[in-house]
């Protein structure tokens, strides 16, 4: 098959959602597939939707592709640009718009809704992503559950490392991910402050909200934490893997996650995971064995899983065991691959024959 891939921005870009996007591209090439990678410019959300009435853009995509793979974060430049169309549409859903808290919402759900009920088939990273792709009406039948693989790091782990990790103190809290509002780092710091265990933080990640950021800042300050937290910025993978070895818990308790890879890539370490309750992570981590599911905003729910891991050394070293056999259990990107491949040959077989 001709592919084109549609995205926004770089497909180089470091995120879970671009990361996904270049190992599918290098798993169906390698599968013997032809991918056309075409970058759209960035675009906030209303010029996103002006891109519908550009004759330059519609011309641009439709070149000599069997079928189009969109990537659904590019859905404002494409809700109404696909209609024109006569190639086939699979859009790769991640994270949903209008799943996150906004004053916006109603609208983000009418245009995403219309977007993938357009698309003549979806594919999805989680079971709950699937699950709020057809609530918005579409047919289940057109979707297909594709989950990342995890690969970006493989640390080989001696079981006892593991116990011996647990063992000390005091408990080392680790987040990492962009600090923004959605991520929950407010919510993990009043978690954090209202334990009386032993522990301490270290938020690894860029800030792409820097009125947050120095709010985030405000509360360490406030709650009389500064001894106890540390913001390291962006790191490489190799700084990264080194902060993953020397924690003993990831705390992720976001507003909402699409999928969280993030919480897979700190299993391979052996780390059990405190992880939103809301959006894929439910598909990952598995509540009191490999870690601990949180409502958003409960800094109670993330204060009373902190004591659990920082004052049961037993049970800490049990769940990062789990953590790691959840790891190993990851489909890799070659099955994920054949998935997306079999949709798109239907898809392709389906406009064919209509």
């Amino acid at each position: 098959m001709k592919i084109g891939l549609v995205v926004y921005g770089d497909l180089d870009t470091r995120s879970g959602g671009f990361r996904y996007d270049r190992q599918l591209v290098a798993a169906l090439r390698a599968m013997g597939e032809t991918v056309e990678v075409i970058e759209l410019p960035w675009r906030s959300y209303p010029r996103g939707l002006l891109d519908n009435l550009s004759p330059g853009l519609r011309r641009r995509l439709a070149g000599d592709h069997d079928v189009l793979l969109q990537d659904e974060l590019a859905h404002p430049s494409l809700v109404g640009t696909n209609h024109r169309l006569s190639t086939p549409i699979v859009s790769i859903v991640h994270h949903l718009r209008a799943s996150e808290p906004s004053r916006l919402a109603s609208l983000y759900r009418a245009v995403e809704g219309r977007y993938l009920r357009g698309a003549d088939g979806v594919v999805c990273n989680s079971t709950v992503t699937r699950d709020v792709v057809t609530d918005l009406g579409v047919d289940p039948d057109r979707t297909v559950v594709a989950p990342p693989a995890c690969d970006r790091f493989d640390p080989t782990l001696d079981p006892d490392a593991i116990a011996e990790r647990a063992g000390e103190t005091p408990l080392r809290v680790l987040f990492v991910g962009n600090i923004s509002p959605r991520k929950g780092i407010d919510t993990l710091l009043d978690g954090l402050a209202a334990t009386a265990a032993d522990a301490a933080l270290t938020v690894v990640g860029r800030s792409v909200d820097d009125a947050y950021s120095s709010r985030l800042r405000g509360r360490v300050a406030d709650n009389g934490l500064t001894d106890r937290v540390t913001f390291t910025g962006e790191l490489s993978d190799a700084e990264l893997a080194e902060q993953f070895r020397d924690h003993h818990t990831l705390a992720v308790p976001s507003r909402y996650e699409g999928y969280g890879l993030v919480y897979l890539e700190a299993m391979s370490f052996g780390l059990p995971a405190v992880a939103s309750r809301a959006g894929g992570a439910t598909d990952i981590v598995t509540d009191g064995e490999n870690g601990f599911l949180v409502d958003p905003d409960d800094s109670a729910a993330v204060a009373d899983a902190l004591t659990t891991l920082a004052t049961d050394h037993e049970r800490l070293a049990a769940m990062g065991q789990a953590a790691r056999q959840r790891y190993d259990a990851q489909p890799d990107w070659t099955e994920t691959a054949e998935r997306v491949q079999q949709l798109l040959a239907d898809v392709v077989a389906a406009a064919g024959n209509s």
